[in-house]
């Protein structure tokens, strides 16, 4: 099976597939994540995580730089 990785334009409560494919990376531990299993990430950036663990991550990154 050929997997395509997606593009993903993030809205607050959805998402909006740009590019259909399979899966999207996470930002942070470049984990595949599959379309059905994305529940994790941040409209302002743009970017999908692959679990609270890498949601806090970021987050403190972010708060690290101001």
């Amino acid at each position: 099976m050929n997997r395509n990785k997606a593009k993903l334009k993030f809205f607050p409560n959805k998402f909006e597939v740009v590019e259909e494919g399979d899966y999207v990376v996470c930002a942070v531990s470049g984990k595949d994540i599959p379309l059905n299993k994305l529940c994790y990430w941040n409209v302002d950036l743009q970017e999908a995580y692959f679990s609270p663990k890498e949601v806090k991550i970021r987050f403190e990154q972010i708060n690290k730089e101001k």
